[in-house]
């Protein structure tokens, strides 16, 4: 019998821990009701919060989406740095991905949500310009060494 109930118990937080995290992030979504994708960094923003930042760019440059980028100053209670899709957690300090974005992560969201991309890709897919953004990367995650 303990087994039985030990079994259940641990299929009840299983199940807890994979279901969706949804918050309350202001300005979750825009005039017209459609989700807006929320970059929330620390203040003042490490690594973590400026390579987030530079994803950001990356999926404006690939997607037709409305996008904020809140310090955490504006948005008491939720965790820094995080990245949300309306109020589903995407990343988030402590949790998923402990706060480190990637565009792959995002992208794999927004696709899910059948997001428009956009009709042309911007400049960071240009090879020259790809480069000195990959370089600005790299920076970032060194802490700027």
């Amino acid at each position: 019998m303990r087994a039985i109930v030990f079994s259940f118990l641990v299929a009840i937080a299983a199940a807890g821990q994979a279901a969706p995290v949804s918050m309350a992030v202001p300005g979750s979504t825009d005039a017209a009701g459609r989700k807006v994708l929320t970059f929330i960094a620390k203040d003042p923003p490490g690594v973590r919060c400026n390579g987030n930042l530079q994803v950001a760019a990356e999926i404006a440059n690939t997607y037709r989406v409305a996008i904020q980028l809140l310090p955490s100053s504006l948005a008491p209670g939720l965790p820094a740095p995080a990245v949300f899709y309306g109020g589903q957690l995407i990343v988030a300090d402590g949790k998923d991905f402990n706060g480190a974005a990637s565009f792959q992560i995002v992208a794999d969201v927004l696709e899910m949500e059948g997001v428009a991309r956009q009709e042309k890709t911007g400049l960071l897919l240009n090879p020259v310009v790809r480069r000195d953004f990959d370089g600005l990367k790299a920076t970032i995650k060194q802490g700027g060494k």
